[in-house]
């Protein structure tokens, strides 16, 4: 046993924690910046892409997203 939880309040710590980088992160950025961003991804994916090219580009979008979110209203 290794003494971690894999049940819900650790899913809620995670979800906490990742809520929290997503402030910070966004932060840094103006609304404009995200939704150029937002773009230039949306572009390159457009343009064709690996798997897990795929993978990093729908992370970073979901970030920018929520950042836009956040930062655009």
């Amino acid at each position: 046993m290794t003494g971690f939880s894999k049940g819900p309040a650790s899913l809620g710590l995670v979800l906490i924690a990742s809520a929290v980088a997503a402030d910070d992160h966004c932060e840094r950025w103006t609304c404009e910046e995200v939704k150029a961003e937002i773009r230039q991804i949306e572009s390159r994916m457009r343009a064709g892409y690996s798997h897990a090219q795929g993978l990093r580009y729908e992370e970073r979008l979901r970030e920018l997203r929520d950042c836009r979110y956040r930062l655009c209203r």
